[in-house]
């Protein structure tokens, strides 16, 4: 199933604004001040990270289910870097932190199914080319 979202940007670089929407219910605005001094609306970035924060939590729950182990929750943060490489705007980093509520495992056959949903969550695979993708897995 192909997902879809949409964007539409009106004026400069620094005095315009966008907005953007995907699925039912996802929408916002966007400005060059969200994006890079921290102003009020999202930004890119944010967005990354929710997709990778969500896809993540949902490969983690599945590999554990189909382990043995259902989860009863997975509560994943990612955090997304922008930095300037070379005078371009680069995404530099993803620092994803996870707890999972599971009965019936360790801590670390937890950390080894969450390195494995790192490495093969959808998203994950497509963000590969951000050079550092950090994991930090605790089991509460």
């Amino acid at each position: 199933m192909p997902a879809r979202a949409s964007a539409d940007w009106k004026g400069g670089l620094q005095t315009g604004v966008g907005t953007f929407s995907a699925g039912e219910g996802i929408h916002g605005e966007v400005s060059f001040r969200s994006r890079f001094e921290d102003g009020p609306g999202a930004n890119p970035e944010q967005l990354i990270a929710a997709a990778h924060a969500s896809c993540f939590s949902m490969a983690l729950s599945a590999a554990l289910e189909q382990a043995g182990t259902p989860v009863e929750s997975v509560t994943t943060d990612a955090t997304v870097t922008l930095r300037m490489v070379d005078g371009t705007p680069t995404i530099t980093s993803i620092a994803l932190r996870t707890t999972g509520v599971v009965p019936g495992i360790d801590q670390a056959a937890f950390e080894e199914a969450a390195n494995g949903a790192k490495a093969g969550c959808p998203v994950s695979r497509a963000l590969a080319g951000v050079p550092e993708i950090t994991l930090e897995a605790t089991l509460a």
